[in-house]
């Protein structure tokens, strides 16, 4: 089944965009460490992918791990980067047999050799997947997204390549991690309570429609989902329009 109307409403949005976020106070509510809840997030992963896959979106972005995450403790950061490898080595080979193409963003070069060789590779394998693509936001931070872009088009005006009256949003958007190939997100979640959106996808979010719930993320399901997209539909989406104009 992909994207009837059978579970009580329309067409999911072809974009949705998730910050997972709860994992360190769900450990931290059953007296656990904070690493036990990153380990529960991967199991919330694995639901949302598959999830989103059956309800027929087309797009999803999870962010995986921020730029600001480095500042968290040793032990913490290591922990991610160990589930961060498992995922790769483990559920690669799921994703490409679902047809599911991997994309990354981010700051990659902070990551170790061997993850980035990881992520190459399971890119690689999954290049020509159509059936939905999962983008991990790693080492991702939105406002260096905005920089590097500027900073990349700034170099290609020096060269010649493009003039200063190239660049407009459609121009600035291709030189984004996303790219051109990866549209706007139409839906953000925001699970654990908390109402921002923390450096993420600040350029693609402009008119996203933001939904924040309450689960923590590792308790997160298919459910949840779904009535994130149910709220979707009742919102009124105009981007900027009245109401006669649309």
């Amino acid at each position: 089944m992909h994207g009837t109307d059978s579970q009580g409403f329309g067409p999911p949005p072809a974009h949705i965009a998730i910050i997972m976020d709860g994992n360190g106070r769900w450990a931290t509510a059953r007296g656990l460490p904070r690493t036990a809840g990153h380990k529960r997030g991967v199991d919330a992963v694995r639901n949302a992918i598959e999830g989103a896959r059956e309800l027929g979106v087309r797009y999803l972005t999870l962010y995986s791990f921020s730029t600001e995450n480095w500042s968290r403790p040793e032990d913490e950061v290591s922990t991610l980067m160990q589930l961060l490898r498992f995922y790769l080595r483990g559920e690669i080979a799921k994703l490409h047999k679902n047809g599911i193409r991997l994309r990354v963003i981010g700051d990659r070069q902070r990551l170790s050799p061997d993850i980035q060789a990881l992520i190459e590779n399971s890119e690689a394998l999954t290049a020509d997947n159509q059936d939905m693509t999962l983008v991990l936001a790693l080492s991702y931070g939105g406002r260096q997204e905005l920089v590097d872009a500027a900073r990349r088009m700034a170099e290609s005006v020096a060269r010649g390549d493009m003039s200063p009256g190239d660049i407009n949003a459609e121009s600035f958007s291709q030189h984004l991690f996303t790219g051109s190939d990866i549209p706007d997100p139409d839906l953000m979640i925001r699970t654990s309570g908390e109402k921002r959106i923390s450096n993420f996808l600040l350029w693609q979010l402009a008119y996203a429609e933001l939904v924040f719930v309450d689960t923590l993320w590792p308790d997160f399901t298919k459910r949840d989902l779904e009535e994130a997209i149910r709220e979707f539909h009742r919102r009124d989406r105009r981007f900027g329009a009245t109401v006669g104009s649309r």
